[in-house]
Protein backbone atom coordinates (compact mmCIF):
# COMPACT_ATOMS: atom_id res chain seq x y z
CA UNK A 1 0.00 0.00 0.00
CA UNK A 2 1.78 3.60 -0.68
CA UNK A 3 2.38 6.17 1.93
CA UNK A 4 1.46 9.75 1.41
CA UNK A 5 4.76 11.60 -0.18
CA UNK A 6 6.89 13.29 2.28
CA UNK A 7 7.90 16.94 2.54
CA UNK A 8 11.08 16.54 1.20
CA UNK A 9 9.59 14.28 -1.83
CA UNK A 10 7.21 16.70 -2.55
CA UNK A 11 9.22 18.51 -4.88
CA UNK A 12 10.66 15.85 -6.67
CA UNK A 13 6.96 14.37 -7.46
CA UNK A 14 5.58 16.41 -10.14
CA UNK A 15 6.08 20.31 -11.81
CA UNK A 16 3.95 20.49 -15.12
CA UNK A 17 5.64 20.71 -18.44
CA UNK A 18 4.96 24.08 -20.34
CA UNK A 19 3.36 22.59 -23.47
CA UNK A 20 2.12 25.56 -25.26
CA UNK A 21 1.18 26.09 -28.58
CA UNK A 22 2.05 29.38 -30.75
CA UNK A 23 -0.65 31.60 -31.16
CA UNK A 24 -2.72 29.59 -28.81
CA UNK A 25 -3.36 33.21 -26.43
CA UNK A 26 -6.04 34.04 -23.87
CA UNK A 27 -8.33 36.79 -25.95
CA UNK A 28 -6.60 35.74 -29.14
CA UNK A 29 -3.37 38.40 -28.76
CA UNK A 30 -1.14 37.65 -30.90
CA UNK A 31 2.06 37.24 -28.47
CA UNK A 32 0.33 37.22 -25.55
CA UNK A 33 0.51 34.43 -22.50
CA UNK A 34 -0.48 31.07 -23.90
CA UNK A 35 -1.60 28.53 -21.17
CA UNK A 36 -0.22 24.83 -21.31
CA UNK A 37 -2.75 22.61 -23.72
CA UNK A 38 -2.07 20.15 -21.62
CA UNK A 39 -0.53 18.94 -18.39
CA UNK A 40 2.10 16.00 -18.20
CA UNK A 41 1.55 14.42 -14.94
CA UNK A 42 4.05 12.43 -13.65
CA UNK A 43 4.12 8.96 -13.55
CA UNK A 44 5.75 8.42 -9.98
CA UNK A 45 2.39 10.09 -8.06
CA UNK A 46 0.86 7.48 -6.21
CA UNK A 47 -1.91 5.46 -7.63
CA UNK A 48 -3.87 4.48 -5.39
CA UNK A 49 -6.17 5.16 -1.92
CA UNK A 50 -7.37 1.87 -1.47
CA UNK A 51 -7.42 1.53 2.24
CA UNK A 52 -7.80 -1.65 4.18
CA UNK A 53 -11.17 -0.70 5.87
CA UNK A 54 -12.19 0.00 1.96
CA UNK A 55 -11.93 -3.69 1.19
CA UNK A 56 -13.44 -4.71 4.19
CA UNK A 57 -16.46 -2.43 3.58
CA UNK A 58 -17.27 -3.82 0.49
CA UNK A 59 -17.03 -7.22 1.80
CA UNK A 60 -19.62 -6.08 4.18
CA UNK A 61 -21.96 -4.46 1.33
CA UNK A 62 -22.28 -7.55 -0.54
CA UNK A 63 -22.98 -9.24 2.94
CA UNK A 64 -25.87 -7.04 3.05
CA UNK A 65 -27.39 -7.19 -0.39
CA UNK A 66 -29.93 -9.73 0.02
CA UNK A 67 -32.15 -7.34 1.89
CA UNK A 68 -31.41 -4.57 -0.19
CA UNK A 69 -34.26 -3.24 -3.03
CA UNK A 70 -31.98 -0.37 -4.00
CA UNK A 71 -28.48 1.35 -4.63
CA UNK A 72 -27.87 4.83 -4.63
CA UNK A 73 -24.89 5.73 -6.27
CA UNK A 74 -23.12 9.29 -5.38
CA UNK A 75 -20.41 11.02 -7.78
CA UNK A 76 -18.97 14.10 -7.55
CA UNK A 77 -20.12 16.44 -10.42
CA UNK A 78 -17.00 18.51 -11.17
CA UNK A 79 -15.44 15.01 -11.71
CA UNK A 80 -18.22 12.84 -12.76
CA UNK A 81 -16.58 10.50 -15.16
CA UNK A 82 -13.75 9.86 -12.23
CA UNK A 83 -15.51 9.92 -9.38
CA UNK A 84 -17.31 6.74 -11.35
CA UNK A 85 -16.22 3.59 -9.33
CA UNK A 86 -16.57 0.80 -11.69
CA UNK A 87 -15.53 -2.04 -9.19
CA UNK A 88 -18.44 -1.19 -6.99
CA UNK A 89 -20.98 -1.17 -10.02
CA UNK A 90 -19.35 -4.96 -10.53
CA UNK A 91 -19.31 -5.72 -6.83
CA UNK A 92 -22.58 -5.00 -5.93
CA UNK A 93 -24.46 -5.78 -8.75
CA UNK A 94 -26.64 -2.33 -9.21
CA UNK A 95 -27.42 -2.88 -12.79
CA UNK A 96 -31.66 -1.96 -13.01
CA UNK A 97 -32.45 -5.95 -13.74
CA UNK A 98 -30.95 -7.44 -10.81
CA UNK A 99 -31.46 -4.40 -8.44
CA UNK A 100 -32.75 -1.13 -8.72
CA UNK A 101 -30.52 1.77 -8.97
CA UNK A 102 -30.26 5.51 -8.74
CA UNK A 103 -27.49 7.91 -9.58
CA UNK A 104 -26.83 11.27 -7.39
CA UNK A 105 -24.66 13.68 -8.73
CA UNK A 106 -23.60 15.81 -5.94
CA UNK A 107 -22.32 19.21 -5.28
CA UNK A 108 -24.03 20.44 -8.58
CA UNK A 109 -23.63 24.05 -7.82
CA UNK A 110 -19.46 23.97 -7.32
CA UNK A 111 -19.84 23.37 -11.04
CA UNK A 112 -19.50 26.38 -14.09
CA UNK A 113 -22.97 28.45 -14.27
CA UNK A 114 -24.55 28.78 -17.28
CA UNK A 115 -22.25 31.80 -18.94
CA UNK A 116 -19.30 30.26 -17.82
CA UNK A 117 -17.29 28.96 -21.31
CA UNK A 118 -13.57 28.39 -21.64
CA UNK A 119 -11.06 29.94 -24.11
CA UNK A 120 -13.04 29.37 -27.54
CA UNK A 121 -9.66 29.15 -28.90
CA UNK A 122 -9.15 25.41 -27.76
CA UNK A 123 -12.49 24.36 -27.05
CA UNK A 124 -16.01 25.97 -26.02
CA UNK A 125 -17.11 24.87 -22.12
CA UNK A 126 -20.22 23.47 -21.39
CA UNK A 127 -22.49 24.88 -18.95
CA UNK A 128 -23.69 22.79 -15.85
CA UNK A 129 -26.60 22.39 -18.20
CA UNK A 130 -25.25 20.77 -21.03
CA UNK A 131 -23.08 18.62 -19.22
CA UNK A 132 -26.57 17.68 -17.39
CA UNK A 133 -28.05 16.91 -20.41
CA UNK A 134 -25.20 14.96 -21.92
CA UNK A 135 -25.14 12.77 -18.97
CA UNK A 136 -28.71 12.36 -18.84
CA UNK A 137 -29.04 11.39 -22.12
CA UNK A 138 -26.12 9.02 -21.95
CA UNK A 139 -27.93 7.08 -18.41
CA UNK A 140 -31.28 7.02 -19.99
CA UNK A 141 -30.13 5.48 -23.66
CA UNK A 142 -28.05 2.64 -21.41
CA UNK A 143 -30.77 2.41 -19.20
CA UNK A 144 -28.34 2.52 -16.39
CA UNK A 145 -30.42 3.60 -13.39
CA UNK A 146 -33.93 3.93 -12.35
CA UNK A 147 -33.58 7.97 -12.13
CA UNK A 148 -30.41 10.68 -12.35
CA UNK A 149 -30.16 13.36 -10.25
CA UNK A 150 -27.89 16.50 -9.60
CA UNK A 151 -28.09 18.10 -6.41
CA UNK A 152 -25.84 20.81 -4.92
CA UNK A 153 -26.60 22.91 -1.81
CA UNK A 154 -28.57 25.86 -3.52
CA UNK A 155 -30.90 23.34 -4.92
CA UNK A 156 -32.26 21.70 -1.59
CA UNK A 157 -36.03 21.93 -1.66
CA UNK A 158 -36.05 20.98 -5.51
CA UNK A 159 -34.29 18.38 -6.41
CA UNK A 160 -34.25 16.27 -2.92
CA UNK A 161 -37.67 16.20 -3.22
CA UNK A 162 -37.35 14.71 -6.45
CA UNK A 163 -34.69 12.37 -5.01
CA UNK A 164 -37.32 11.14 -2.33
CA UNK A 165 -40.20 10.70 -4.99
CA UNK A 166 -37.50 8.30 -7.24
CA UNK A 167 -36.73 6.50 -3.79
CA UNK A 168 -40.67 5.99 -3.08
CA UNK A 169 -41.53 5.08 -6.69
CA UNK A 170 -38.68 2.09 -6.50
CA UNK A 171 -40.26 1.06 -2.78
CA UNK A 172 -44.21 0.72 -4.37
CA UNK A 173 -42.44 -1.15 -7.12
CA UNK A 174 -40.76 -3.78 -4.35
CA UNK A 175 -44.09 -3.50 -2.63
CA UNK A 176 -42.50 -5.26 0.16
CA UNK A 177 -44.83 -5.59 3.83
CA UNK A 178 -41.41 -4.34 5.39
CA UNK A 179 -40.83 -1.77 3.25
CA UNK A 180 -37.72 -0.92 1.24
CA UNK A 181 -33.77 -0.67 2.31
CA UNK A 182 -31.65 1.04 0.52
CA UNK A 183 -27.86 1.52 0.15
CA UNK A 184 -26.03 4.97 -0.49
CA UNK A 185 -22.04 4.01 -1.85
CA UNK A 186 -19.80 6.49 -3.84
CA UNK A 187 -15.97 6.91 -3.95
CA UNK A 188 -14.55 8.70 -0.60
CA UNK A 189 -15.90 12.02 -0.04
CA UNK A 190 -18.38 12.06 -2.61
CA UNK A 191 -20.96 13.83 0.04
CA UNK A 192 -22.59 10.50 0.82
CA UNK A 193 -23.43 11.20 4.51
CA UNK A 194 -24.34 14.49 3.38
CA UNK A 195 -26.84 13.09 1.08
CA UNK A 196 -28.50 10.65 3.56
CA UNK A 197 -28.97 13.74 5.97
CA UNK A 198 -30.43 15.79 3.49
CA UNK A 199 -32.76 12.76 2.79
CA UNK A 200 -33.97 12.17 6.59
CA UNK A 201 -34.06 16.08 6.88
CA UNK A 202 -36.61 16.14 3.74
CA UNK A 203 -38.74 12.82 4.12
CA UNK A 204 -38.84 12.68 8.12
CA UNK A 205 -38.07 16.48 9.05
CA UNK A 206 -35.55 14.88 11.33
CA UNK A 207 -32.03 16.30 12.40
CA UNK A 208 -28.82 14.70 10.61
CA UNK A 209 -28.22 11.14 11.53
CA UNK A 210 -25.11 10.25 9.81
CA UNK A 211 -21.22 12.47 10.94
CA UNK A 212 -19.92 14.32 8.11
CA UNK A 213 -16.36 16.10 6.97
CA UNK A 214 -14.45 17.81 4.74
CA UNK A 215 -12.20 15.45 4.22
CA UNK A 216 -12.46 11.79 3.20
CA UNK A 217 -12.77 8.51 5.90
CA UNK A 218 -15.50 10.15 8.63
CA UNK A 219 -17.46 7.47 7.25
CA UNK A 220 -15.50 4.20 8.14
CA UNK A 221 -18.35 1.16 8.63
CA UNK A 222 -21.69 0.62 7.88
CA UNK A 223 -24.04 2.27 9.82
CA UNK A 224 -27.67 0.96 10.99
CA UNK A 225 -30.24 1.97 8.64
CA UNK A 226 -31.89 5.04 8.54
CA UNK A 227 -35.82 5.72 7.85
CA UNK A 228 -35.89 8.45 5.52
CA UNK A 229 -39.82 8.23 4.85
CA UNK A 230 -42.68 7.14 7.10
CA UNK A 231 -44.39 3.68 6.57
CA UNK A 232 -48.21 3.18 6.00
CA UNK A 233 -48.77 2.37 9.64
CA UNK A 234 -47.82 5.96 10.36
CA UNK A 235 -50.69 7.19 8.34
CA UNK A 236 -48.84 10.20 6.60
CA UNK A 237 -49.69 11.60 3.41
CA UNK A 238 -48.04 10.00 0.63
CA UNK A 239 -47.12 6.82 2.15
CA UNK A 240 -49.28 4.18 0.76
CA UNK A 241 -47.82 1.54 -0.78
CA UNK A 242 -44.41 1.67 1.31
CA UNK A 243 -44.96 -0.89 3.65
CA UNK A 244 -43.05 0.24 7.27
CA UNK A 245 -40.96 2.79 5.23
CA UNK A 246 -37.58 3.63 3.25
CA UNK A 247 -34.60 3.27 5.29
CA UNK A 248 -31.02 3.86 3.93
CA UNK A 249 -27.66 2.47 5.19
CA UNK A 250 -24.45 4.36 5.43
CA UNK A 251 -21.52 3.12 4.02
CA UNK A 252 -17.48 4.23 3.74
CA UNK A 253 -16.48 5.41 0.63
CA UNK A 254 -14.54 2.84 -1.63
CA UNK A 255 -11.57 3.74 -3.55
CA UNK A 256 -10.48 1.62 -7.02
CA UNK A 257 -8.02 -0.57 -6.07
CA UNK A 258 -5.73 1.50 -8.72
CA UNK A 259 -5.87 4.76 -10.91
CA UNK A 260 -4.39 3.94 -14.35
CA UNK A 261 -4.18 7.24 -15.34
CA UNK A 262 -1.85 9.51 -13.36
CA UNK A 263 -4.23 12.46 -14.32
CA UNK A 264 -6.70 11.10 -12.73
CA UNK A 265 -5.68 10.41 -9.55
CA UNK A 266 -4.44 14.56 -9.62
CA UNK A 267 -8.25 15.18 -10.06
CA UNK A 268 -9.52 13.13 -7.17
CA UNK A 269 -6.69 14.59 -5.06
CA UNK A 270 -8.16 18.17 -5.98
CA UNK A 271 -11.64 17.78 -5.19
CA UNK A 272 -10.34 15.98 -1.94
CA UNK A 273 -11.70 12.10 -2.81
CA UNK A 274 -8.57 11.40 -1.17
CA UNK A 275 -6.47 11.93 2.31
CA UNK A 276 -4.75 15.34 1.90
CA UNK A 277 -1.13 14.77 1.83
CA UNK A 278 -0.88 11.34 -0.39
CA UNK A 279 -0.26 13.61 -3.07
CA UNK A 280 1.53 16.85 -2.39
CA UNK A 281 -0.25 20.12 -2.11
CA UNK A 282 2.23 21.93 -4.54
CA UNK A 283 1.37 19.42 -6.99
CA UNK A 284 -2.20 19.52 -6.49
CA UNK A 285 -1.73 23.43 -7.07
CA UNK A 286 0.12 23.29 -10.06
CA UNK A 287 -2.79 21.23 -11.93
CA UNK A 288 -5.23 24.04 -10.15
CA UNK A 289 -3.50 26.18 -12.35
CA UNK A 290 -3.57 24.55 -15.05
CA UNK A 291 -7.29 24.33 -15.31
CA UNK A 292 -7.47 28.36 -14.20
CA UNK A 293 -5.31 29.30 -17.40
CA UNK A 294 -7.84 27.33 -19.19
CA UNK A 295 -10.92 28.68 -17.70
CA UNK A 296 -9.95 32.46 -17.35
CA UNK A 297 -6.70 33.75 -15.79
CA UNK A 298 -8.23 36.67 -13.88
CA UNK A 299 -9.39 33.98 -11.78
CA UNK A 300 -6.26 34.52 -10.28
CA UNK A 301 -4.60 37.66 -11.77
CA UNK A 302 -6.95 40.18 -10.26
CA UNK A 303 -6.21 38.59 -6.77
CA UNK A 304 -2.60 37.36 -6.44
CA UNK A 305 -0.20 38.14 -9.61
CA UNK A 306 0.14 40.82 -11.81
CA UNK A 307 0.07 38.63 -15.16
CA UNK A 308 -0.37 35.30 -15.80
CA UNK A 309 2.03 32.24 -15.34
CA UNK A 310 2.00 28.56 -15.84
CA UNK A 311 5.23 28.55 -12.86
CA UNK A 312 3.55 27.06 -10.21
CA UNK A 313 5.91 28.73 -7.60
CA UNK A 314 5.22 32.17 -9.05
CA UNK A 315 1.28 31.69 -8.18
CA UNK A 316 2.07 30.36 -5.07
CA UNK A 317 4.30 32.93 -4.47
CA UNK A 318 1.24 35.61 -5.14
CA UNK A 319 -0.88 33.57 -3.00
CA UNK A 320 1.59 33.31 -0.11
CA UNK A 321 1.80 37.24 -0.18
CA UNK A 322 -1.75 38.07 -0.47
CA UNK A 323 -2.68 35.61 2.34
CA UNK A 324 -0.02 35.96 4.71
CA UNK A 325 1.20 32.27 4.96
CA UNK A 326 4.53 32.42 5.90
CA UNK A 327 7.18 30.14 7.81
CA UNK A 328 9.43 30.73 10.97
CA UNK A 329 11.56 34.25 9.78
CA UNK A 330 9.00 35.68 7.04
CA UNK A 331 9.87 33.32 4.58
CA UNK A 332 6.98 32.41 2.08
CA UNK A 333 5.23 29.41 2.55
CA UNK A 334 4.19 28.21 -0.63
CA UNK A 335 2.99 24.76 0.86
CA UNK A 336 0.93 26.71 3.22
CA UNK A 337 -0.53 28.40 -0.41
CA UNK A 338 -0.85 25.79 -1.86
CA UNK A 339 -3.45 24.06 0.67
CA UNK A 340 -5.19 27.27 0.89
CA UNK A 341 -5.85 28.36 -2.95
CA UNK A 342 -6.95 24.27 -2.73
CA UNK A 343 -9.47 24.81 -0.20
CA UNK A 344 -10.64 27.93 -1.72
CA UNK A 345 -11.54 26.33 -4.90
CA UNK A 346 -12.88 23.01 -3.28
CA UNK A 347 -15.63 26.14 -1.96
CA UNK A 348 -15.98 27.59 -5.22
CA UNK A 349 -14.05 30.55 -4.32
CA UNK A 350 -11.62 30.38 -7.31
CA UNK A 351 -13.83 29.35 -10.09
CA UNK A 352 -16.54 27.00 -10.51
CA UNK A 353 -15.26 24.62 -13.29
CA UNK A 354 -15.41 20.83 -14.02
CA UNK A 355 -12.33 18.74 -14.00
CA UNK A 356 -13.87 15.94 -16.77
CA UNK A 357 -14.88 16.53 -20.17
CA UNK A 358 -18.00 15.51 -20.50
CA UNK A 359 -18.98 14.32 -24.38
CA UNK A 360 -20.58 11.22 -25.87
CA UNK A 361 -16.78 10.27 -26.99
CA UNK A 362 -15.48 10.73 -23.55
CA UNK A 363 -18.06 8.81 -21.77
CA UNK A 364 -17.65 5.81 -24.66
CA UNK A 365 -13.95 5.77 -22.92
CA UNK A 366 -14.67 5.84 -20.27
CA UNK A 367 -17.47 2.85 -20.62
CA UNK A 368 -14.03 0.84 -22.27
CA UNK A 369 -11.75 1.74 -19.59
CA UNK A 370 -14.67 0.52 -17.07
CA UNK A 371 -14.89 -2.96 -18.81
CA UNK A 372 -11.22 -3.63 -18.61
CA UNK A 373 -9.65 -5.57 -15.77
CA UNK A 374 -9.20 -3.76 -12.17
CA UNK A 375 -5.46 -3.91 -11.78
CA UNK A 376 -4.16 -4.10 -8.19
CA UNK A 377 -0.89 -2.04 -7.19
CA UNK A 378 1.47 -4.93 -7.10
CA UNK A 379 -0.41 -5.97 -10.85
CA UNK A 380 0.38 -2.57 -11.85
CA UNK A 381 3.86 -2.38 -10.93
CA UNK A 382 4.72 -5.94 -12.46
CA UNK A 383 3.01 -4.36 -15.71
CA UNK A 384 4.97 -1.03 -15.53
CA UNK A 385 8.58 -3.04 -15.04
CA UNK A 386 7.50 -5.66 -17.94
CA UNK A 387 7.16 -2.71 -20.05
CA UNK A 388 10.23 -0.83 -18.84
CA UNK A 389 12.19 -4.11 -19.25
CA UNK A 390 10.51 -4.17 -22.77
CA UNK A 391 11.85 -0.20 -23.94
CA UNK A 392 15.07 -1.30 -22.88
CA UNK A 393 15.46 -4.19 -24.72
CA UNK A 394 14.01 -2.47 -28.12
CA UNK A 395 16.44 0.14 -27.13
CA UNK A 396 19.38 -1.96 -27.09
CA UNK A 397 18.23 -3.14 -30.55
CA UNK A 398 17.70 0.51 -31.87
CA UNK A 399 13.94 0.11 -32.23
CA UNK A 400 11.87 2.87 -31.39
CA UNK A 401 9.46 2.08 -28.37
CA UNK A 402 5.68 2.05 -28.52
CA UNK A 403 4.42 5.18 -26.73
CA UNK A 404 2.44 4.57 -23.62
CA UNK A 405 -0.16 2.42 -23.47
CA UNK A 406 0.60 1.39 -26.96
CA UNK A 407 0.24 -2.18 -28.58
CA UNK A 408 3.77 -3.59 -30.14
Amino acid sequence: MSTPATAASAGAVIIATARTAAGLTVGGSAGGFAPRIAFDASPSITRSYFLGHHHAALSRMRQRLSNCGLIIEVRDFRIPLTSWNPMLERNLAASPEQRARIIVYTKRDLGPSGGETRRKEQYPRQSSAEVIRTLRNFHEEGRHAKAVLFLGQDEFDKNDGKLIDAIKSVAREIDSLTGLSAMVVGMPNAGKSTLLNRMRARGMGLPKAARTGANPGVTRKLGTPVRIAPGESHGASGCEGLGEGVFVLDTPGVFVPYVSVAEDMLKLALVGCVKDGLVPAVTIADYLLYHLNQVDHRLYTDRFCARPTNDVHVFLRGVAQRTGKLLKGGELSLEGAAEWAIQQWRHGNLGRFLLDEVTPETLGQSVEAANSPTLSMNQARKKDKAERKLKTQMKRMGIAAPAAGGVV
